[in-house]
């Protein structure tokens, strides 16, 4: 350390004394000011020429992560849960107990339990296409605004768009009016093609190294025109992933308006975000009325607010295969937990959560 760096850390560490902030205090709040970053890579032998002092931009599309400290491979396996009555109202003050978790049927042993405390983490991802005459484009401009009301000033959001391409209009922001004024920015779409697979491919991909808890809301047709996955390929990356996908139909008013349509098309896409929805442990919707947004959005925010987190380490050895879970809520006698709904009727809770993860490949000489 060169004389005068050891002296301007002298200085500062008078400083700190002097005002009584801990180093780690600042530490922590120099943190909170960043937006979600993803870990640094390991450094590498670097054979480039010396930099020029010209800063390269960020490459497009690439979704920072939340501050973490140095990732640790690990086998443990993380569920995010929201559990609720029958009448969809969200039961909190649960504890470790009243959770049972089953990989392939058998019971696991719970390592870490947590209610969810964390800011939302989401990526607005929204069709804006001609599909549909327009139509879709419409609605989603004006769902894309209301869904920003429901966010506080903790939470993070990202808006991205597709049609025949993916765009990233704002990365991870604070600022809900950087945000609506990107929306605001749609004037008409550029293509008629709605790329689904293909963007929620590449939005997953690019949250896989995002630590902590992050989310997807998908405002969208349901309809794939020109991808180059094709849903197969979609649904085994959906069932890998620890993202909930939290789907919003936008054709179903059209639908209702014109039952002579193609139907069967209709279903098939509506079948897609349902399922995107329920493998990854989110939820779907498809309003007919532009009244219904407001509780939707609002039951989103409501449920990210209110998971539970809990993680296992699988009592098999890792075989690279899929394995389905199942996610029990039971009572202090280890009987599956009952509450009444609104007509007083005792009956089971719903939880939701992701129904299963990919098991790592097993080392070699296993």
């Amino acid at each position: 350390m060169s004389s005068k760096m050891w002296v301007r850390a002298v200085l500062v560490g008078f400083l700190l004394t002097a005002l009584g902030i801990p180093p780690s205090s600042l530490t922590a709040w120099a943190r909170q000011q960043e937006g979600p970053q993803k870990p640094a890579p390991a450094q590498q032998p670097s054979t480039a020429p010396p930099p020029t002092g010209r800063q390269q931009p960020a490459q497009a599309g690439q979704a920072p992560a939340p501050q973490v400290s140095i990732a640790v491979e690990s086998n443990v396996v993380n569920i995010d849960a929201v559990v609720t009555d029958q009448d969809g109202d969200i039961l909190t003050n649960l504890k470790r107990e009243n959770f049972r978790v089953l990989d392939n049927n058998q019971p696991q042993q719970i390592s870490n339990f947590a209610p969810s405390e964390a800011p939302i983490t989401i990526v607005v991802l929204m069709e804006f296409s001609r599909l549909g005459g327009e139509w879709y484009a419409y609605e989603a401009k004006s769902w894309g605004y209301d869904f920003l009301r429901h966010l506080n000033d903790k939470d993070y959001v990202a808006f991205k768009t597709f049609d025949l391409h993916t765009h990233v209009l704002v990365d991870f922001t604070r600022n809900k009016q950087e945000v609506a004024q990107a929306v605001a920015s749609l004037y008409f779409p550029d293509f008629h093609e709605a790329n689904l697979f293909d963007a929620l491919l590449e939005t997953l991909d690019e949250l896989r190294d995002v630590k902590g808890k992050k989310s997807i809301l998908l405002l969208a047709s349901g309809f794939d025109t020109f991808s180059k996955h094709t849903l197969d390929q979609t649904l085994k990356r959906v069932k890998e992933t620890d993202v909930p996908i939290y789907s919003v139909g936008m054709a179903e008013e059209l639908q209702v308006r014109n039952p002579r349509g193609d139907s069967i098309s209709y279903l098939q896409a509506k079948n897609q975000l349902t399922t995107f929805a329920e493998m990854t442990g989110g939820y779907a919707w498809f309003p007919r009325f532009q009244g219904e947004m407001n509780g939707i959005f609002s039951t989103v925010a409501e449920y990210l607010r209110s998971q539970y987190t809990l993680g296992f380490t699988p009592s098999t050895s890792p075989d690279g295969k899929y394995h389905k879970l199942k996610l029990e809520i039971v009572d202090e006698q280890g009987n599956p937990m009952l509450q009444p709904d609104r007509k007083g009727k005792m009956k089971k809770v719903v939880v939701i959560a992701r129904q299963g993860y990919t098991s790592p490949k097993p080392a070699a000489g296993d």
